[in-house]
């Protein structure tokens, strides 16, 4: 037999080949017979490849030729097992020099040989070896299946397979061996079908009770997602179950997901008798890491201790499980004893800070990386990645993009999607774009971190664009790509692209509950409550975030007894509220007035000991103030251990908002003692404070110091604070020349802040340029013409009061009803004008007659100027006596014992005679009378009222 070495023309030539230079070979004499080396050199050649001396076992083999069979034998195993394909390449040009491959009649030096190429990555010449074997046997297959397997080539190891069973040449069956090989493969390229087909021949040849067979068998049924195929065969196995079947159906379940089944048979595992080696730990390690099971992972760690373990796989997994649990110091720990870290155990350490939020530590623990010679590489790239853009630095994370640039790591997947989430977080979407642009290869995870950059950044319409380039490409979208056009959607506020994208997302099979959630929230954001509603009836399995989407939406809406409902359906629902629910239901109960119904969740905070800070403490002052309870608002305040800026912004909006303005601003004084720094929101707060209480010099003072000394360019908001604060002092005129002056153009509330001023001064001339600014820049908001038309009712300009409503009707326009309402223990109690709805209706109207009489008698005249229609004055008294909140009283005072307080709501702002008509009622029964309306609260009391007559 002549087998040749890959690549060469004859024996002569094969060493002139060769990347190394040439041992010192003696070929035997012509005519001489092979002679065998004694006894003690075959033992000293095996002991030196035991031991794996490599360069003696070499100078040794060569030292007699020719060799025995098995003498290459052993040097070949040891040069296989340290993949040194030039000393292989130098043993197979011994044999062709010495013609041990001529006489190699059953193949075994041969099969050697394909066997190391293989394992030495040389597969290409493993099957050039191979194709020049006249005869093959089940080894020679088997060499040839491994080296494609072992080198990557899983698919080319399955037809080398089906070629060995096509061939039917004596004594080239198939064994478990190659079975074992071929299964591994099928696994490997999920191939789940093949993978069956090779399990039906086991049990006709028998080799499904090979133990080796059914481990194999266990690996690919679990790497195929064939589980429950898997468990079957570990089941069937029984008796000849051994370590490595554990392990296989361990790790199946854990690379399944199914943790819990994992943990389960790894205790079966132990309670068989069996202990567990190295990948046992690792498996468990992981189904540790992913449950989060710290104690499990610490008696893991003493067992490994204990035995003396120390593989650096099961440190790394150790490491891992640390940093899953959260235990960084126990990673830390674990990394400092790895006496020879590797690429895995830096980069897993690295990633443990990142995983636990640790960035800045992260960053300096890869500066060591860099002291101790650590080159990074493609994982480290990654994490660094993830890292800087969670900082925010911009400068360092374009330094390591240009570094993965230099090292060519750039062109990977995940390196250019990292990269681009990186430029994301630090707010450069051109950057992220020219990342995007410059991949060669895209995943969904490319494009949707560009549709979520494009949406993020209020790019809608290049969102837009790019989802129908993903859709032109064919690519799979996903729920992720969806959740991204949905924030598009949400920022141009169209619904009809809303319902689009809905309906998109059905036909496609991608409305996941995040995704029904997310579009409860922007069906209620563009006022649809009907569609969130739907789709809300829809979830079977409601989350906490599903409740609070749809009691937002409620209450956004103005359905506030709905939100308030759906709060109490969500507690029988076994739905343990979070912040965030409770925030919402915090906001809809304030909206609503409902003091009752504010303490019971208050309550509910206080039996469930839940933290009161944050979001919850400021939400709960802003429920006490807006349900007219300032001693409750200010206890709760008072009651705060940590006061943040959000806190003291809603204090000091409450205390303006009940008309105590030089309160506002001693707390904002107080607040600036503290040493924080005011906010747009915290200055908008401190200004309507002196709007409502006329401190006019005092709101000039701080909008100036707002600009001047915090450098906060002034929202459209605070401007049309300043004009109010002018207005309402009946410097209208001055009020017109400071909106003229503003460095931008003036918005819908800077002209409807004059309109109202001008109103109240009697300034027509004026207030028509604010009416025609008003209705020009909001055309379509019915609550401006309402406004414009009392404007010009009240100049008697009745044509005009008739035109504006003309304009209303041909848009289709509708003003919204004006309703009061009252809480009477637990239930709230709603009234429109002239209602006759309720239940007590008739003694309603009785108490209301009778109030108005004795009113009447002591002097009360009804002030008609405040009825703004063209109608008798007859007509007008009517109108006035059935103002919804004149109802609400009338109904308190039946309903409740003398002395008691009312609390009464209303969605507008109260007529300057109702305002009269409270006054008068406060004192005639010694009641407190608590009133809010659209614009302020109004304390009622001994005839008199907190807003001294201005609101």
């Amino acid at each position: 037999m002549s087998v040749r070495l890959p690549g060469a023309s004859k024996p002569a030539t094969a060493m002139a080949a060769l990347s190394l230079p040439p041992l010192p070979l003696r070929a035997p004499p012509a005519a001489a017979p092979a002679i065998s080396p004694p006894h003690s050199a075959s033992a000293s050649l095996k002991r030196l490849c035991k031991e794996g001396d490599l360069r003696q076992a070499l100078h040794q083999l060569t030292a007699r030729a020719p060799p025995p069979r098995e003498h290459y034998g052993w040097v070949l195993d040891l040069i296989a097992a340290r993949r040194a394909a030039a000393e292989g390449r130098q043993v197979h040009a011994h044999a062709l020099a010495t013609g041990s491959l001529d006489e190699d009649d059953d193949g075994f030096l041969a099969t050697k040989l394909v066997f190391m190429y293989g394992r030495c990555g040389r597969v290409d010449d493993a099957r050039r070896l191979f194709d020049g074997m006249p005869a093959r046997t089940v080894f020679s297959w088997n060499a040839l299946v491994g080296s494609y397997l072992s080198s990557g080539s899983a698919s080319e190891a399955v037809r080398v397979y089906r070629a060995m069973r096509a061939s039917a040449a004596p004594g080239s069956a198939p064994d478990g061996c190659t079975l074992a090989s071929v299964l591994k493969a099928c696994g490997v390229e999920g191939d789940g079908r093949c993978g069956h087909e090779v399990h039906g021949l086991a049990v006709k040849s028998g080799l499904d009770k090979s133990t080796l067979v059914t481990n194999a068998l266990i690996g690919m049924y679990a790497k195929c997602g064939m589980l429950d195929s898997a468990l079957r065969v570990f089941e069937w196995l029984q008796e000849g179950r051994d370590v490595a079947s554990w392990n296989s159906v361990i790790t199946g379940c854990v690379q399944n997901g199914r943790t819990l089944e994992a943990l389960e048979l790894f205790r079966g595992m132990q309670n068989s008798g069996f202990g567990m080696n190295s990948y046992t730990a690792v498996g468990v390690l992981q189904v540790c890491a992913d449950l989060a099971l710290l104690n499990l992972g610490r008696e893991l760690h003493a067992a490994l201790l204990k035995c003396g373990s120390e593989f650096n796989i099961q440190f790394n997994a150790l490491l891992v499980m640390y940093a899953r649990c959260g235990r960084v110091d126990s990673a830390l720990r674990v990394f400092r004893q790895i006496d020879e870290k590797d690429y895995i155990s830096w980069n897993s350490m690295l990633s443990c800070y990142i995983q636990n939020g640790l960035y800045a530590e992260a960053i300096d623990f890869f500066g060591e990386m860099l002291k101790h010679g650590f080159q990074p590489d493609q994982a480290c790239v990654v994490s660094l990645s993830s890292a800087l853009g969670h900082l925010g630095w911009l400068n360092s994370g374009r330094e390591v993009h240009a570094y993965a640039i230099k090292q060519r790591l750039h062109t990977d997947l995940q390196v250019a999607n990292t990269l681009m989430d990186m430029y994301i977080k630090c707010g450069s979407i051109e950057c992220s774009a020219k990342v995007f642009e410059s991949m060669s290869i895209r995943d969904p995870i490319s494009w949707t971190a560009i549709l979520a950059s494009f949406a993020q950044s209020y790019r809608h319409f290049e969102a837009l664009e790019m989802f129908q380039e993903v859709q032109k490409q064919g690519i799979k979208v996903d729920s992720m790509m969806i959740g991204s056009i949905l924030e598009t959607c949400s920022g141009l506020e169209s619904l009809s692209l809303l319902k689009q994208v809905h309906s998109y997302a059905i036909r496609n099979g991608v409305l996941d509950l995040i995704l029904k959630n997310r579009l409860i929230d922007i069906y209620g954001d563009c006022r649809e409550v009907h569609h969130a509603l739907n789709i809300f009836h829809t979830v079977e399995k409601k989350d906490i975030v599903t409740w609070t989407s749809m009691i937002n939406c409620c209450a956004n809406n103005g359905l506030l007894n709905e939100a308030v409902s759906l709060f109490a359906e969500m507690q029988k629902a076994n739905i343990e509220p979070d912040s965030v629910a409770l925030v919402s239901i915090l906001v809809a109960i304030a909206s609503l007035s409902s003091l009752t119904k504010g303490k019971q969740v208050h309550g509910f905070l206080i039996r469930r000991n839940f933290p009161i800070e944050g979001p919850v403490v400021s939400s709960l002052v802003d429920m006490y103030s807006g349900c007219g309870s300032m001693n409750y608002a200010t206890r709760v305040f008072s009651g705060a251990k940590c006061k943040d800026v959000v806190l003291w912004t809603a204090m000091i909006n409450a205390t303006g908002m009940h008309g105590h303005g030089k309160q506002a601003i001693d707390l904002f004084e107080r607040m600036i003692q503290t040493g924080l720094t005011p906010d747009h929101v915290c200055f908008l707060a401190l200004l309507h404070a002196c709007s409502h209480s006329k401190l006019v010099d005092e709101g000039k003072y701080y909008l100036d110091m707002m600009m001047s000394k915090y450098g906060l360019k002034p929202w459209q908001e605070h401007y049309a604070c300043g004009v109010d604060i002018l207005g309402r002092s009946g410097q209208t005129e001055e009020a017109y020349r400071f909106i003229e002056s503003m460095p931008m153009e003036p918005k819908s509330a800077v002209w409807c802040a004059l309109l109202g001023a001008c109103r109240v001064h009697k300034n027509h001339d004026l207030a028509v340029v604010a009416a025609n600014k008003l209705l020009e820049l909001e055309p379509d908001n019915p609550g401006n013409y309402i406004l414009v038309s009392n404007v010009f009712a009240e100049m008697g300009k009745w044509n005009s009061v008739k035109e504006i409503r003309i304009r209303m009707a041909e848009r289709g326009l509708r003003k919204d009803p004006a309703c009061s309402w009252i809480e009477i223990g637990n239930n709230v109690h709603t009234f429109t004008a002239r209602d006759h709805s309720h239940r007590d209706s008739e003694a309603i109207h009785f108490k209301l007659a009778e109030i108005t009489e004795k009113l009447n008698k002591e002097g009360y005249t009804e002030d008609t100027r405040f009825v703004l229609h063209d109608v008798s004055e007859e007509e007008k008294i009517d109108m006035l006596h059935k103002h919804s909140e004149r109802l609400a009283i009338a109904f308190g005072l039946i309903s409740t014992r003398p002395g008691t307080p009312l609390r009464i709501a209303k969605n507008l702002r109260v007529c300057g005679d109702c305002h009269e008509f409270t006054k008068l009622v406060s004192k005639m029964f010694e009641r407190e009378i608590v009133v809010r309306d659209a614009n302020r609260f109004h304390h009622f009391s001994g005839g008199s009222c907190s807003c001294g007559d201005f609101w």
